[in-house]
């Protein structure tokens, strides 16, 4: 790629942006949310035609106008924010768009092979299951079969260990190097350094839409990549102040909840929740936290137990009373539930509170207050936008996130619930986010976080919980946290209650 020129309104999000991606390599992209990143890999894949610039593949200059055209030439592509169809089976996902057969369609022949190719990559899923009944890391194993089940020989990876666990992603990056010994090519965006470092042959580092550098193996750094990527140092340990534990805030007591699949995905659940308390909850995608999160905020009815918060039970509450009582949300999907992406910055950050003064007068809303406030959270969370009338859409992944921090921490919640908090996030970002929940634990907010990044989990928990099965199967100060036992209990081979 030579020399890419991508311009959307008020924007230049690749500027003059050289790419060159070699046969058998492991390509790190770094760079801040925002700094093109995604935009360059949407323009090899099809999704944007670049304004200036040339694509070259395997020495013969192309032209790719749609994914289609990058599919036939042998891209495939796993996007950060999942193309499934929700409604449909996993099968019926990794087929969609496939031109052959034409007429007749054998099912169980296509299902062979997905379960052949999942069982080689070690990527365990049911065909049979549909897409909204998985959690994000189910789905994001449905993106990258459905990739190799079109035959792809360039694979773009976009923060694919973002919902993994540490055994997990080693098994991920054996699949990469896989790849890589096959001959075929992986371009592998990451916020997560460490990552990158280990798994890359090359590292190219973009900032603000242009290249910075490319980087060798053995010149690979974690200081020094950081640096390029944020133009500036970052501070990798946060400080985290001491905090005596109040009063209980959250008390679950023997809480069952529902599945999709129609059998409990949370199991007789207890758990306390401190004022000025961060409790992490760890384990692997699908074992409870998404449901746990859900009853709790309203989403999802509990089939028996209690849910106090500040002791009152409020486990009949609608979601707008629990929003009333002191509940903030910040859910995994950004896109689908959190941020609704038709709305303007201003109205998604007004969401909780527009029928309270001064935004609302119970008929009408005050578009003037509407605007001031996003004003004003905008520039106190740093929020990056194009202008007033900017769409939660054309937020990069940290803005995003900001946007949704910015609405639920602004009415001053008694507790937050993070699912996830910087899943996709880069460097400066991620050290924004946590400096941001930990200065919420010190003015006394009850926080419960649910992540499956061990390194967040341990160094921003007051205490530990980790489930398997919908149940907690551990709960410990981090103080005495291990994380070879963490990891054996995610993987339901010890329980230490």
């Amino acid at each position: 790629m030579n020399g890419i020129v991508k311009r959307f309104p008020g924007v230049v999000a690749n500027d003059h942006v050289d790419f060159e991606l070699r046969a058998g390599e492991v390509h790190g992209l770094l760079g801040e949310n925002g700094a093109g990143k995604t935009t360059l890999m949407n323009v090899l894949y099809g999704i944007h035609r670049p304004d200036e610039g040339e694509i070259y593949i395997r020495g013969e200059k192309v032209s790719i106008g749609s994914p289609r055209e990058a599919i036939n030439l042998g891209i495939g592509m796993v996007h950060q924010h999942f193309k499934l169809v929700e409604p449909h089976t996993v099968l019926e996902n990794i087929l969609l768009g496939l031109k052959e057969p034409a007429f007749i369609l054998n099912l169980k022949h296509a299902a062979d092979k997905v379960l052949e190719i999942s069982k080689r990559y070690e990527l365990p899923i049911d065909p049979r299951a549909r897409i909204w009944q998985l959690s994000m890391g189910e789905r994001q194993r449905v993106e990258i079969l459905k990739a190799l089940y079109r035959g792809a020989n360039i694979l773009v990876l976009d923060e694919p260990t973002s919902v993994l666990t540490p055994p997990e992603t080693k098994e991920l990056f054996r699949f990469i190097a896989q790849m890589a010994s096959e001959g075929r090519s992986v371009v592998f965006i990451t916020h997560k350094l460490d990552e990158v470092v280990a798994a890359s042959d090359r590292v190219t580092v973009l900032r603000a839409g242009r290249n910075v550098d490319t980087l060798p193996r053995d010149q690979l750094e974690k200081t020094k990549l950081a640096s390029m990527m944020v133009g500036r140092e970052v501070l990798f340990t946060l400080r985290k102040s001491p905090v005596v534990a109040g009063e209980p805030v959250l008390e679950l007591n023997q809480v069952t909840v529902m599945g999709d699949k129609g059998f409990p995905a949370v199991k007789n659940l207890t758990l306390t929740i401190r004022k000025g308390e961060i409790l992490g909850v760890a384990g692997i995608a699908g074992n409870g936290q998404r449901e746990l999160t859900e009853a709790i905020t309203g989403m999802r009815p509990i089939l028996s137990g209690q849910v106090r918060l500040s002791g009152k039970e409020i486990d009949r509450e609608s979601i707008s009373r629990r929003i009333e009582e002191g509940i903030a949300y910040v859910p995994e999907d950004r896109v689908g539930v959190a941020a609704p992406q038709g709305l303007t910055v201003a109205q998604d950050l007004v969401l909780r509170r527009y029928r309270e003064k001064p935004f609302s007068n119970g008929v009408f809303l005050n578009q003037r207050e509407i605007e001031g406030n996003a004003e004003t959270l905008v520039r106190e969370f740093k929020i990056m936008v194009s202008g007033k009338d900017a769409t939660a859409r054309t937020l990069s992944g940290g803005n995003l996130q900001k946007l949704i921090l910015a609405r639920e921490l602004s009415g001053k919640p008694k507790l937050i619930i993070a699912v996830y908090p910087t899943r996709g996030l880069d460097v400066g970002a991620t050290e924004y986010v946590r400096s941001l929940l930990l200065r919420q634990r010190e003015a006394g907010t009850a926080l419960l976080m649910v992540s499956e990044d061990l390194d967040e989990i341990l160094s921003l928990s007051d205490t530990i919980a980790v489930m398997y099965g919908g149940e907690v199967v551990g709960t410990f100060p981090t103080s005495e946290a291990n994380v070879e036992e963490i990891g054996l209990m995610m993987g339901g081979s010890l329980r230490k209650n």
